[in-house]
């Protein structure tokens, strides 16, 4: 049975919460995915996650929004144990994510994937059928987000026909628009054209800055990462091996020796 979370917009208006990972591990068949990850990120704070590819990175983000279930340890919000929670009540928490893969609906244009989602956060439905006017509040707060990531006059175009670029600022809007406290960006520059990536990166800053909210990403783009956040979690086969600021993860010899010695990206 999943733990009561709170859901009212009135229960979270404290922006950004705390996230405690303590002896998380996963294993499916004989293999081990997760090995006993512990991790504390502070609210309010950026910290981004590297590490080759397979070391986990992606599966940590599954089990911190319950996409997957782990078999030993525990995941806190703010202290509440969230471990066994389901996704849609970690989302009323305030947990949100992105995905490698847009998640947005293509046919529906920027504006209605935004209000979609401030929809619910007012306390209404998720209906595709519901569409208010343009003084609704729910309308209201998503062409403000719109306007905060630059979309605004690209509220009337398909979601479907807008750039790879203008999809991930219009995923963080979404995210905006559902009130969340802890926001995971799982590879957000992915595919961006560099041009876009300048703009991507002062979303992310002004979601962590001017709204507090809590943001840990895992990101292929180690330079542009590195001048971003202020902590940095390195996985390596499942685990932990470092979590520090950005110089002192570059200067760690056992990073340097299981990482980024290999001159691989993360």
């Amino acid at each position: 049975m999943s733990t009561p979370l709170p859901s009212a917009p009135e229960e979270r208006t404290a922006r950004g919460a705390r996230l405690t990972i303590d002896g998380l591990g996963l294993r499916i068949g004989g293999a081990t995915i997760l090995k006993d990850v512990a991790l504390d990120v502070a609210a309010g704070s950026l910290v981004g996650v590297i590490g080759p590819n397979g070391a986990g990175k992606t599966t940590l983000f599954n089990a911190v929004s319950g996409l997957v279930r782990p078999t030993s340890g525990r995941i806190a919000l703010d202290g509440r144990d969230v471990t066994t929670a389901s996704v849609p009540a970690r989302a009323r928490a305030g947990l949100g994510r992105t995905f490698q893969t847009s998640s947005l609906f293509p046919r529906l244009s920027v504006l209605e994937n935004v209000r979609l989602a401030a929809q619910v956060g007012y306390g209404g439905s998720a209906s595709l059928l519901r569409f208010p006017s343009r003084t609704d509040a729910a309308t209201e707060a998503a062409l403000a987000h719109l306007d905060a990531v630059g979309l605004t006059h690209k509220a009337a175009t398909a979601a479907g026909d807008i750039s790879h670029g203008d999809k991930r600022k219009l995923e963080i809007a979404v995210l905006l628009a559902t009130d969340a406290r802890i926001v995971l960006l799982d590879e957000p520059m992915a595919g961006v054209a560099s041009g876009d990536v300048a703009g991507l990166v002062e979303n992310i800053r002004a979601m962590q800055r001017e709204k507090g909210c809590t943001v840990l990403m895992v990101e292929h783009h180690i330079d542009v990462l590195m001048g971003l956040v202020e902590k940095v979690a390195v996985m390596y086969f499942g685990s932990i091996i470092a979590y520090d600021t950005p110089q002192r993860v570059m200067d760690d010899p056992i990073v340097q020796s299981a990482y980024l010695g290999t001159g691989t990206a993360a």
